[in-house]
């Protein structure tokens, strides 16, 4: 994810947030606020780990069961 896609990313978000400060209780502000945040990090997480590797051939990291 580029600095820009990031950025257009929030950006959608910002009305949201903004519309938050029409004086409803903190409970209701707070549940709203995390829903917001977490649809971002999801959609930040999902194209991050979805960018494939320059190298088709490249090996995943394994990691050593111990046995």
């Amino acid at each position: 994810m580029t600095r820009e896609e990031f950025i257009e990313a929030a950006g959608k978000r910002y009305d949201r947030l903004q519309a938050l400060n029409d004086g409803r209780d903190f409970y209701d502000y707070e549940k709203e606020f995390i829903n917001i945040w977490e649809d971002l990090g999801r959609e930040v997480f999902e194209k991050n780990i979805n960018t494939a590797s320059e190298d088709r051939r490249k090996k995943k990291l394994a990691v050593a069961t111990g046995k």
